[in-house]
């Protein structure tokens, strides 16, 4: 196909399912993210979406017609009426016939855009009778999900980026793993939702604002601090579709990427079946009493999963804005003050960033990262074990 062929087909030709121009030389598509070369919009999935994408398009030939309308005659009466042709310019000073046209014409040409943008805006934002309702929790720099009602009620985790480090690189230093189709938009834990279902988002965050967006489904809604927001979607078609958080919160704001995997009924309840086998499996028995050095293992992968970011793999954090652990009064003191901070956050002053709770992880997680903090770098403290049991205990308190 020569270049010219390719072009026509980018022009004219109809993405499948979206009815949105789609480039022909486009690399093989990746379901729910963006293409390579795209002209448009990625294609939605929801009927929302859908109507949303449409309603975008007719306002844009709305606004074509009246470009070229406008600059149409303009342009002609520049050139059909310009003095070196012996016009003279009319000198009237008021036309009512014209005044009314010139407010007549756009109030109607408003009211005929407004009126589909309000019913699309109150579309979206109804969230009665949902089949599933979500908890979504922006935090730096990763997504928390709870499922609060409908089939799967009970189940939470964590959703963090999970393309390697040694894929992004460092400044000054090339990435030393390849980069795949999904770098930099692919999770350790993906939202699981049932194809056709209404799905009901509640939002909130536990530091900083976030945003929760999937082009696909023409969702986008802030995750504010201290406030609970609401949004839904009806994925109409079974795959997995990518987002971002869209609202700057932080040095890693570029690494919390949003996958939803959308199932049949049949694997979304297969689904559900062995992520609660997995959660129970999980919930370790806090009378058991843990070796140092099991409970260093363990809080090793639970530091590099939720607290690197912050804190650095050293343990030095971030100066002026992350408190560093080596040689913390906090981590070298008692333990009981660890386990509450853990449990409960904290905010410094010395620090802009507070420390979010994270009652979310389990006591043999919490347990497990505070010894191995105790124990770690050049940390030495007194009391340098915790058990999951002293964690329960003060959970209760």
């Amino acid at each position: 196909m020569t270049y010219a062929q390719r072009l026509k087909a980018a022009m004219f030709g109809l993405a499948a399912g979206g009815g949105m121009p789609a480039l022909a030389w486009a690399e093989p598509e990746v379901i729910g993210r963006p293409a390579v070369h795209q002209l448009n919009m990625q294609p939605a999935v929801t009927g929302i979406g859908e109507y949303i994408y449409s309603l975008h398009n007719w306002m844009m030939i709305v606004c074509l017609v009246i470009f070229v309308g406008v600059f149409g005659v303009m342009f002609y009466s520049v050139f059909k009426h310009r003095k070196s042709l012996g016009h003279k310019a009319a000198t009237f000073h008021e036309s009512t016939a014209v005044e009314i046209a010139w407010t007549v014409v756009p109030f109607l040409i408003v009211i005929g855009m407004a009126l589909p943008a309000t019913h699309a805006v109150v579309a979206m934002k109804d969230t009665s009778n949902p089949d599933l309702t979500i908890k979504v929790t922006g935090m730096q720099w990763k997504w928390g999900y709870d499922y609060l009602k409908g089939e799967g009620e009970g189940i939470g985790f964590l959703s963090n980026l999970s393309t390697p480090r040694s894929a992004v690189g460092e400044p000054g230093v090339a990435p030393t793993t390849a980069r795949t189709d999904t770098y930099l938009l692919e999770v350790d834990n993906e939202m699981v939702v049932p194809v056709n279902k209404k799905v009901r988002l509640v939002l909130t965050a536990n530091d900083v604002i976030h945003s929760w967006t999937i082009p696909a489904f023409a969702v986008k809604q802030d995750a504010i601090p201290g406030f609970v927001r609401d949004s839904w979607f009806k994925a109409e078609k079974v795959g997995v579709y990518r987002g971002n958080c869209v609202e700057l919160c932080g040095k890693e704001h570029a690494f919390m990427p949003i996958v939803v995997r959308v199932v049949s009924a049949a694997d979304y309840t297969a689904w559900v079946n062995g992520k609660k086998k997995e959660m129970a499996a999980l919930a370790d028995d806090p009378t058991k009493v843990w070796t140092i050095d099991e409970l260093k293992t363990k809080g090793e992968k639970v530091y590099a999963a939720n607290c690197v970011a912050c804190h650095q793999a050293s343990g030095q954090g971030v100066p002026s804005a992350f408190a560093a652990l080596v040689g913390s009064p906090v981590v070298l003191g008692p333990k009981a003050e660890q386990i509450n901070v853990l449990l409960n956050g904290k905010h410094s002053g010395k620090y802009p960033s507070a420390m979010p709770a994270w009652k979310q992880l389990s006591d043999s997680d919490i347990a497990s990262v505070i010894t191995y903090t105790r124990n770690n770098w050049t940390n030495k403290a007194e009391q340098n074990i915790v058990q999951p049991s002293e964690v329960l205990a003060a959970r209760g308190k």
